[in-house]
């Protein structure tokens, strides 16, 4: 089992007990990626062969992540999140954002990010990377018929938030929504679909769409599937965690293909997506 700290009574001992190892949460941090097997988590760690092996084990005795077999003769297995690795996104969101925030930048709150910050080479990074299934996700959401080649995503903090409108990059949420919606039919023409994604609650996005015709999918990641599995930029406000403004354009194979972020002029934004799509195709 996992060390006890000796603390009965005190959760954040007992998850230190769990997770408190630097390489636990790296290689936590790499399954929520989609890089569940053995040899992909160690050449994306840089981890000893025994150290993994050893963290992987724990981590599965701990029920935080389960090993399923993918490959019979010779059998071969991958990592996945359990219910418990799935409960702990959040835990990893925080740290990424603490650390974007705090320590690679100044402590202020903003949507946006500098054009050459870490958060932009992180996103920038994505292009030719995978899209793991997801619970709640935004590729099957689509839906796109064999016409479509290709899935823009785009993130935005959330709509109907007053509040956020002080916050810098933060204000512009629904214009963004309403204008893909009026220029729905230019991304079908080449071959795109749209899916919007922020971390309010679908509830919360029903009530949007409906007011205000929307008829692309959103898709609520409210529990921070996506922001990790992507390392997606965030920053923390209203007593919740929002996605900065960001797009990506994904093929039908689930790789990104383009990306665009920081993101400063919402209306531009959904031009210099279809631009992009232009581009690609």
């Amino acid at each position: 089992m996992p060390p006890r700290i000796p603390d009965d009574d005190c959760g954040v001992a007992h998850a230190l007990g769990v997770l408190g190892d630097a390489w636990s949460v790296l290689v936590l941090r790499d399954v929520a990626r989609g890089h569940g097997r053995f040899e992909r988590l160690l050449a994306d760690s840089g981890i000893s062969r025994k150290v993994l092996a050893q963290r992987l084990a724990s981590l599965v005795e701990a029920e935080v992540l389960e090993k399923v077999r993918y490959q019979d003769r010779p059998d071969r297995y991958e990592y996945r999140l359990a219910a418990r690795g799935h409960a702990a996104l959040p835990v990893l969101a925080a740290l990424q954002e603490w650390g974007d925030t705090w320590v690679l930048g100044d402590g202020t709150t903003t949507a946006i990010a500098d054009a050459d910050g870490a958060e932009t080479h992180r996103v920038a990074a994505l292009v030719g990377t995978r899209v793991p299934s997801l619970r709640a996700d935004p590729i099957a959401a689509a839906a796109y018929p064999a016409s479509q080649a290709c899935t823009v995503v785009y993130c935005y903090p959330g709509t109907a938030l007053p509040a956020i409108e002080a916050v810098p990059g933060g204000p512009g949420c629904s214009l963004e929504s309403c204008t893909y919606r009026d220029r729905i039919d230019e991304f079908a023409a080449v071959g795109a679909a749209v899916v919007g994604v922020s971390t309010q609650r679908p509830e919360e996005q029903a009530t949007f769409a409906e007011a205000n015709g929307i008829q692309f999918p959103l898709v609520s990641d409210a529990d921070l599937e996506l922001a990790t599995a992507l390392r997606l930029p965030t920053f923390r406000h209203s007593g919740a965690t929002r996605l900065k403004r960001l797009t990506l354009v994904v093929d039908a194979d689930r790789i990104v293909r383009g990306t665009l972020f920081p993101i400063r002029d919402v209306t531009g934004s959904v031009e210099d997506a279809l631009a992009l799509v232009r581009s690609l195709s």
